[in-house]
């Protein structure tokens, strides 16, 4: 390791301690919170000259008068409940799965969820070739301790299926009171047939960081990019690099789902040259966002290897692709989930909320992310039968050699 980027960490590091707790704040996040949005109240002239047919608006208040007019539990349903349910219909339309509408009480409950801790078994979950699968199990979390794995179908939670199943409707059947049970019927690839996890909820603590020095190497265990990530990287780095003198590093992703974008953008800038692209967020507008490297680029020649496996997906995707690609490090396990869509969540006026699909992540050799998932350069399965970590023991080998 060059002394340059020692001396450039520990300059990072001193103006810290000028700045203290303020050099944390500031920070965009990749998941975009809209204000009330400035939407007309007016009526909208929508063109449908490039549509291949046109929609007949009389068809939705024919029907609107027929509940009116017809349905004998009419009482129990007002004109607001019509909105909402037509509303959900509009946007479940899109057949995506990320893309979701929230009533004002459903919207407060996600935005509490998004920022805090919550009772629940501690997954991602998310969705592929139309299964609510479990993206990855948080660390110590009752999923983990029931043995859910990255990768395994939910056929039914307690005594509903998911067939057909938005992400959030199974996000809201999962949640509940702490101290109580959920059943999960679970099927996994090399099963005959389905089993059962009953699972208690507990409060879900989401884990950020943990890192160790393994024969002179910084192991950095990354389980999401939140608003902590980059602070506790940085004390890892000045930890193993500045006080324990690691001589490379193994970052680890492997379980990781994601997180904020920017944060994965920031953790890029310590390792590639400022103006480096990143990621490409490319939508249907044609007015597309790049992002680049920003950073102070410490860790630019520092030998790295980076651990992934399918339980790896978005943020940790962005992050070890443009590694992978911009530098030439590589990935050592098992091909990553394959997410690679932008949400955003637009507050509308009544304090409901849209979220929905608005681009496609694309890597800086143009991989569209969704759907594919980044491959190993070197793949390594774990062996159930084994007490070591083969894919660690791997990383370990690879960047040894490259430090002689």
């Amino acid at each position: 390791m060059k002394t340059t980027i020692k001396n450039l960490v520990l300059m990072i590091f001193a103006v810290s301690l000028i700045l203290g707790s303020g050099f944390w704040l500031g920070y965009r996040f990749g998941y975009v919170l809209d204000s009330k949005s400035n939407f007309s109240n007016s009526v909208r002239v929508l063109n449908f000259n490039n549509s291949s047919s046109t929609p007949d608006f009389k068809i939705f208040w024919e029907t609107w008068d027929a509940i009116h007019k017809y349905y004998f539990k009419d009482s129990n349903i007002n004109d607001k409940d019509r909105v909402y349910g037509a509303t959900k219909g509009l946007v479940k339309s899109l057949n995506d799965p990320y893309s979701e509408f929230f009533t004002p009480d459903e919207a407060k409950k996600f935005k509490e969820d998004v920022s805090g801790s919550f009772g629940g078994i501690g997954a991602e979950i998310g969705s592929k070739n139309n299964f609510i699968i479990i993206v990855a199990p948080l660390k110590n979390s009752p999923a983990e301790k029931a043995g859910l794995k990255p990768q395994d179908k939910i056929l039914f939670i307690d005594s509903t299926s998911t067939d057909g199943m938005s992400i959030e409707d199974a996000v809201k059947i999962i949640r509940g009171q702490v101290g109580t049970e959920v059943k999960l019927t679970i099927l996994r690839d090399g099963w005959e047939k389905p089993q059962e996890f009953k699972i208690i909820r507990q409060i879900i603590e989401i884990p950020t960081l943990d890192y160790e020095i393994k024969d002179g190497i910084l192991i950095v265990k990354l389980y999401s990019f939140n608003a902590n990530t980059e602070r506790l990287f940085y004390n890892a780095v000045i930890d193993g690099f500045m006080k324990k003198n690691a001589k490379g590093l193994i970052l680890d992703l492997r379980n990781n789902p994601g997180g904020y974008l920017d944060v994965a953008v920031d953790l890029a800038g310590w390792f590639l040259k400022k103006g480096t692209l990143i990621v490409e967020e490319r939508g249907a507008s044609g007015i597309n966002n790049f992002y680049r490297a920003n950073g102070n680029g410490a860790l630019v020649d520092v030998p790295i290897v980076i651990l992934i496996n399918k339980g790896s997906a978005s943020a940790s995707e962005i992050l070890a692709g443009a590694l992978q690609i911009e530098r030439g490090i590589k990935l050592v396990g098992e091909e990553t989930f394959g997410k690679g869509t932008v949400q955003r969540l637009i507050n509308l006026s009544d304090g409901s909320s849209l979220k929905i699909t608005i681009a496609n992540w694309v890597l800086p050799n143009g991989k569209i992310l969704e759907g594919n998932g980044l491959k190993p350069d070197i793949e390594v399965k774990l062996d159930k039968e084994s007490v070591k970590d083969l894919q660690l023991e791997k990383a370990l080998e690879i960047i040894k050699k490259d430090l002689k």
